[in-house]
């Protein structure tokens, strides 16, 4: 198996996640398809700035990427390899990214070299879109009121 680490993940660092109630249905991870799991990732990690957490090749042909975005208990994992996960790429739509403050969170994405429109209020909720290289489709989305 071949691990990949960051400077993000090189000590160990303790558990974010509570431990799961007895009916609890925690959705933690989201697998988003794309056709170039190198490029996605630099995408995300250095883009987004979402935080490398798991890089690993555990056999020939099969590759796992997890990333978080910042201040998230659920992260996305990109895949090759794992008939589980195989979906076609870019086919993922309206992934949701919660922001205190969509115009700084915007103006940042800009300043890393994302394509994002501009903000736009959608009845009392503002929005900004954007996608990830393969197509998939996410927002920012500030709820005033949160």
């Amino acid at each position: 198996m071949t691990v990949t680490t960051s400077p993000e993940n090189t000590e160990p660092q303790e558990p974010v996640n509570p431990p799961v109630p007895p009916g609890a249905l925690l959705l933690e991870l989201v697998p988003v398809p794309v056709a170039d799991v190198e490029r996605a990732k630099i995408f995300y990690r250095d883009r987004l700035g979402f935080r490398l957490d798991v890089d690993v090749a555990p056999q020939p042909g099969v590759r796992i990427v997890q990333l978080t975005p910042p201040g998230s208990a659920c992260s996305i994992t990109l895949a090759e390899g794992l008939p589980t996960l195989d979906m076609p790429a870019g086919t993922l739509r309206g992934l949701h990214l919660v922001v205190s403050d969509i115009e700084a969170s915007r103006a940042e994405l800009v300043e890393r070299g994302v394509d994002i429109s501009e903000v736009e209020d959608l009845g009392g909720v503002l929005y900004a879109f954007f996608a990830d290289p393969d197509g998939n489709t996410w927002c920012l989305q500030h709820m005033p009121w949160r």
